[in-house]
């Protein structure tokens, strides 16, 4: 029996590599298209495309034969309003136009808790009201219209929301957490760290993502929120972080108001580590319920907040010396610690 073939459009982010990597294991067989380099173990495994979903022609190449397409590619919030707008929103449109030209089975879309902005109110369900907080959170709400039209259409599109997710491959704004936490510093958090903030390990999201493919089709053409069950404060999710590098290490809040301030006029000089979204976000609630996806997709998540940023660590310390010198604006790499890496002497 052929395999059936799965496009993974972001295929060599942090995402799609662990989706790769959990897709392979389950048999299918995976294609990925990006705009970086594919440079991965996996590589002789996987039909490696390169190139970008705003290339209409490049896409409709790809897709030929595909039976599932996993669409993770996005413009993240560190990138130009231009770029998230063009790749987030007319490239998300690119990708469900040519998948239902060429008759996909189903797309399943990976959005973002973003969508529901910073809101009054916790858990936020699926049905909550959406406000995008700058160009990102609301080019991910652009793009879930266009994904309903789309379902209109008659496509199969089930939409994920997840919640910030860690693993391995995960560096990004997690790795200014684990470097502290490795060379034996205190941690500075926005605000007293008290507020609940879940998180999700991205082994989760795969499982959560593969039932989207399997489970009959009625279930699955819906809109979910993915996150993890088990969390507690943001101070003690973080502290266990600490504790496990052993140098009996704390989590020390700062007042939110002067701490937002401060980072927002580093970010009007390019300065901060931080986007809006994280900094703006950082010392309130934030979760969602998980309860439709529990129920319509018999989604569990095996891993706690703490569970899923020490295996996240872990994975970090064994693999530090590889991007010890790099730093960019994607989730595979450490970001730049501007300002925020000089506070280090005094922690």
């Amino acid at each position: 029996m052929e395999r059936q073939r799965v496009l993974v459009t972001g295929g060599a982010g942090f995402l799609g590599i662990n989706l790769i990597r959990h897709l392979m294991a389950r048999g299918y067989a995976l294609a990925s298209l990006d705009v970086e380099e594919f440079d991965y173990p996996e590589r002789d495994r996987v039909e490696v495309i390169r190139g970008d979903i705003r290339d209409k022609s490049l896409l409709d190449r790809a897709m030929e034969g595909a039976d599932y397409v996993i669409h993770t590619a996005a413009a993240l919030p560190l990138y130009s309003p231009e770029d998230i707008y063009t790749t987030d929103v007319e490239g998300t449109r690119n990708v469900l136009d040519a998948a239902l030209r060429h008759r996909v089975k189903r797309v399943v879309h990976v959005s973002s808790t973003a969508v529901y902005g910073i809101p009054d109110h916790h858990p936020l369900y699926e049905t909550d009201k959406l406000e995008g907080v700058g160009p990102y959170g609301q080019a991910k709400i652009q793009a879930e219209m266009i994904c309903l039209e789309y379902r209109a259409k008659g496509l199969i599109v089930p939409i994920i929301r997840p919640k910030s997710f860690v693993g391995p491959e995960r560096l990004g704004v997690f790795a200014l957490l684990y470097d502290w936490a490795y060379t034996g510093h205190n941690f500075p958090m926005i605000g007293s760290g008290d507020n609940r903030y879940q998180l999700l390990d991205v082994e989760d999201l795969c499982d959560a993502i593969s039932l989207c493919l399997t489970l009959p089709e009625e279930r699955v053409n819906d809109t979910f929120n993915i996150g993890a069950r088990e969390f507690t404060t943001m101070k003690e999710d973080y502290q266990a972080v600490l504790d496990y590098a052993g140098h009996g290490k704390k989590v020390v809040g700062f007042p939110a108001a002067p701490a937002i301030w401060g980072l927002r006029v580093l970010d009007r000089l390019n300065l901060s580590p931080l986007y809006k979204w994280v900094y703006e976000t950082a010392s309130k609630d934030s979760f969602v319920s998980i309860e439709k996806a529990e129920r319509e997709l018999g989604y569990a998540p095996k891993y706690s907040n703490k569970e899923a940023l020490l295996r996240n660590f872990r994975w970090y310390l064994e693999n530090r010396q590889r991007f010890e010198d790099s730093s960019g604006v994607s989730h595979r790499v450490p970001w730049k610690q501007g300002a925020i890496g000089l506070l280090k002497r005094f922690f």
